[in-house]
């Protein structure tokens, strides 16, 4: 009896305890009712954690505390979350959008109309006296277009002699390159030396003209080299190979942070572009030195683009390709050169043509192909060797393009009609009937393209020397050419706002220059940081390339 008493006895201490715990456990920190000996009494039944009282006491502090309702939800969608402290990614937001940098960009065309350039017209009317970070000036008809040019060897010395006056009129100064070179050319060792072009027979002739400024026979691939920057600094490309252990970091952390974003809605004003513009005024000084990044010829057109010196670290993927058009659909006396870079992040095309000629009905069709053919066929060679990279290798693809050139647009008028609306400053008229806008207006051409207002006279056909259209003074009516803007420039993508689009004055040519003056925002950074436009996830990697730790944070449950 004595045993059996005692084994109840335990039994019941036993229970007892079992029954301590469990009320300490599911007790509510002493607002329990008490018994008479001080110990927890719980019945039974209140032992059943009751779930639907759990869930509606979380889910109203879930509703008072956002922030807490983040690392609720992200806990349920992976455990991996729980160490994520979202605040550090609420202060990278904005640290995250995508900064540009801002450049005045000087875009300027002019068909010369086959004159070489010995009596040194002065440029400064062609440059507007403008100060700008980039200059693109193209050319065309820098040589006469006959069949010597166009089918034997194309004439490189007008390009040397444009390629020179455009380093003077951009620096401001005498160049002490080309006087040095033309003191030199009376030596017939120093010009073979420099040139490699002129004889001592050659020398000793004073064909070259222009008062001791050019020297002669002009080496285009000697005088570009001296202007130009290193090739391979250029060229090159520059984009950053993200290292593999970051690129794991992000693909882990991209995952986490994807649910999030999910219940935080849009993030359409964490990916907007930051205004985080350099001031030009600021930035430039009148004694600005320029850099010759590429120059280009093919036949009579001719394209270089120069930038400010301390901007040439910034330039990569440096490519150049050409398309003929001309003879037989294929030689250069028409057609186009164009030149492909990225400045910071951002990549930009400029496309120099002239297209065909001719003001008859249909022609303007022939210069419609003449546009598709080059858009078709302008293909510019894979150099970034980063997997994954996106450099473009068309002309639409660039995330800025500009168009500049003779394209040969009439005015679809009869020469009495135009030069009496002419007469009268009808504006309106004429140009809606420039054949341009119309072929532009019914979508044939230029789908999508932009081109600033026009508030300029025909830049096409002058008698050369004067400001007279050649028409007035042509006897002949199959030579006489009805005044027509046939020099234009325009643009594609967003980027780039006009700020000028104006003429020159200068009488060199039939025809008159034409320029504008552009605000072109570049997307600086790391070049390997490419954010996707999926808030969070874009904020990680940026986060992730910083090299910035997110501490742990506690639990909601701890």
């Amino acid at each position: 009896m004595t045993k059996s008493r005692n084994a109840d006895d335990s039994t019941k201490i036993n229970d007892k305890k079992k029954k301590s715990i469990l009320t300490n456990i599911f007790s509510k920190k002493g607002k329990n009712k008490r018994g008479c000996d001080g110990d927890h009494i719980v019945p039974p039944a209140e032992i059943v954690f009751d779930l639907e009282s759990s869930y509606i006491s979380k889910r109203s502090l879930l509703e008072a505390y956002p922030v807490v309702r983040k690392s609720y939800s992200g806990r349920h969608t992976s455990s991996r979350i729980e160490g994520l402290n979202l605040s550090i990614l609420d202060r990278h937001k904005k640290k995250a959008a995508s900064q540009f940098q801002e450049y005045r960009m000087f875009v300027g065309t002019w068909n010369v109309g086959g004159r070489c350039p010995n009596n040194g017209p002065n440029l400064e009317d062609f440059l507007q006296g403008s100060s700008c970070d980039i200059y693109v000036l193209g050319f065309q008809e820098i040589v006469p277009l006959n069949a010597g040019n166009v089918l034997v060897i194309e004439d490189n010395e007008p390009a040397a002699k444009w390629l020179a006056l455009i380093s003077q009129a951009l620096s401001k100064t005498r160049d002490k390159y080309l006087e040095d070179c033309s003191a030199c050319a009376i030596n017939s060792d120093c010009a073979n030396v420099k040139y490699g072009k002129a004889d001592s027979k050659s020398s000793s002739s004073s064909g070259g003209g222009g008062g001791g400024l050019f020297f002669q026979k002009p080496s285009l691939k000697v005088l570009s080299k001296h202007y130009r920057v290193n090739s391979t600094l250029v060229k090159s490309c520059n984009c950053k190979p993200e290292p593999a252990n970051v690129r794991r970091r992000a693909r882990k952390l991209s995952d986490l942070v994807d649910s999030v974003g999910d219940d935080e809605g849009s993030d359409d004003e964490c990916c907007r572009p930051m205004s985080h513009l350099a001031s030009p005024e600021a930035a430039r000084s009148d004694d600005a030195s320029y850099s010759l990044i590429t120059s280009k010829q093919m036949v009579g057109i001719f394209l270089s683009v120069w930038v400010r010196s301390e901007l040439v670290q910034h330039i990569g993927h440096l490519r150049v390709a050409s398309v003929g058009r001309g003879i037989m659909g294929c030689l250069g006396n028409k057609g186009c050169i164009a030149v492909s870079m990225s400045l910071h992040k951002t990549s930009f095309c400029f496309v120099c043509s002239h297209l065909t000629s001719g003001e008859k009905e249909g022609d303007e069709l022939k210069r419609n192909a003449d546009v598709a053919d080059i858009l078709k066929s302008t293909q510019f060679p894979r150099i970034c060797k980063i997997p994954g990279s996106r450099m473009p290798e068309k002309i639409l693809d660039h995330d800025r393009v500009v168009w500049l050139g003779d394209l040969n647009y009439r005015i679809a008028l009869s020469y009495e009609d135009a030069r009496t609306l002419l007469d009268d400053n009808n504006w309106g008229i004429l140009l809606s009937k420039d054949q341009l806008r119309l072929e532009r207006e019914a979508g044939r051409v230029f789908h999508g393209w932009k081109e600033g207002q026009i508030y300029f006279a025909p830049t096409y056909k002058y008698t050369q020397n004067s400001d007279t259209y050649a028409g007035d003074t042509t006897k002949s009516k199959k030579k006489r050419r009805t005044p027509a803007w046939c020099d234009r420039i325009l643009w594609y993508g967003n980027g780039l706002e006009q700020l000028q689009y104006l003429r020159g004055e200068s009488q060199f040519s039939d025809h008159r220059p034409v320029c504008a003056v552009f605000k072109a925002q570049a997307e600086s950074g790391n070049k390997n940081e490419r954010f996707c436009r999926t808030g969070l996830s874009s904020v990680s990697e940026k986060i992730l390339l910083d090299d910035v730790v997110i501490p742990k944070r506690h639990s909601f449950y701890e």
